[in-house]
């Protein structure tokens, strides 16, 4: 295994000062590491890896150093426009480096989500003429495979990548931890709402944590999953399904369980929800300030105010909440405001260790889906 420290210390004396993106699990002892040892101006941790991309640009533009873009390989949907239209020789030849956990290698079991994205991984980069290799394991092919990436990427002034897989990195754990002192973590903030919910109520989850621990919490009550539309993917577009729901199923509640790094990333998607006459969507945002699914990397949710921005975005009623009285007492103010309504409920970050994934197919819990939708 490659040790974080390893290439943290390769690129920096390579002259790579610049790290930006959204973390992986995959990268994510690799994250850590820099998150530690960098400065924070020097590792931000973006909305998007679109935007991720276009910082490095940015960088490169002032300083004439090329930047680190870190991404899980779902990430290059986000970033393909301005490596394009931006980055590309053919635009303005722009360097990056790209560095690109590789989710759904074909031959490795992985969820869902990944399966397709993994497949057609590197083909999407070729497609882009973007030169990539697969890193190596071991310190002194990973030295000879991003000696060769960056002199093609200062050689011809383009974008290049380092794709990573599976079991790349050792261990590192993060040591700058910002600690909170909530009521309640995600998952009990969850199974307080769940509770609060009627049998025709319907519910679009976000990608990561916050499906599994309604699919587990669904489980335990016996209640089934008919109702529950488990976005396994497509970070920051869960309020964009739940939206096209409320519209055409205006006699259901639609609640969307959100997360603030997933609302961070497509941030543009709350003035146009809430331009829109969807008075029966409920949009509720567990804000832990972490991308808890791959590594707990900090995100800005905890520095920004979440309701003030729903709020200037035209949601009708927005609150935010902390303690189990409140959660509850929100509810029954959320189900009764005409929406569309933003309801923030700050957490802990971190959850249970045997946290269990859906054991349903993505098919089988569409077609549940319809179904109960459809009576």
């Amino acid at each position: 295994m490659l040790q974080p420290a390893d290439l943290y210390a390769m690129l920096r004396e390579r002259g790579i000062d610049l790290f930006a993106g959204v973390p992986d699990s995959l990268l994510a002892n690799f994250c850590a590491y820099v998150t530690d040892h960098a400065p924070a101006e020097e590792n931000i941790i973006t909305a998007n890896e679109g935007a991720a991309v276009a910082l490095a640009c940015g960088h490169y533009l002032a300083t004439g150093r090329p930047g680190l873009v870190y991404m899980q390989n779902s990430g290059e949907g986000n970033a393909v426009n301005p490596l394009l239209s931006l980055a590309d020789p053919d635009v303005y030849g722009l360097p990056v480096l790209l560095v690109i956990g590789w989710r759904g290698e074909p031959g490795v079991h992985d969820e869902p989500q990944h399966v397709k994205q993994g497949k057609v991984t590197l083909s999407l980069l070729e497609t882009m003429g973007i030169p990539y290799e697969v890193l190596p394991d071991q310190v002194d092919g990973a030295k000879a495979s991003l000696d060769r990436m960056l002199a093609v990427m200062r050689g011809k002034s383009c974008p290049v990548a380092l794709v990573i897989k599976k079991g790349v990195f050792d261990k590192y754990k993060l040591q700058k931890i910002e600690k909170t002192s909530y009521e309640l973590d995600r998952e009990g903030a969850v199974k307080l709402v769940v509770d609060q919910l009627d049998s025709r109520d319907v519910v679009v989850s976000t990608t990561g944590k916050t499906s599994r621990e309604l699919f587990e919490y669904r489980e335990a009550l016996k209640q089934g999953h008919g109702s529950d539309f488990l976005t396994v993917g497509s970070m920051g577009h869960a309020v964009q399904i739940a939206l096209g729901i409320a519209l055409a199923k205006k006699d259901r509640q639609v609640f969307c369980f959100d997360g603030d790094g997933a609302v961070i990333m497509q941030m543009g998607s709350l003035p146009v929800t809430a331009s829109l006459p969807a008075k029966n969507l409920k949009h509720i945002v567990f804000n832990n300030g972490a991308h808890d699914s791959v590594g707990g990397q900090p995100t800005v949710g905890f520095r920004i105010d979440l309701c003030g921005i729903a709020k200037a975005s035209g949601y009708r009623h927005v609150e935010s909440v902390e303690t189990t009285a409140t959660i509850r007492e929100a509810m029954g103010r959320l189900r009764a405001a005409e929406g569309p309504a933003f309801l923030e409920i700050r957490v802990n970050k971190g959850g249970r260790e045997d946290l269990g994934r859906p054991t349903t197919t993505t098919i089988e819990n569409r077609d549940a889906f319809m179904k109960f939708l459809s009576e």
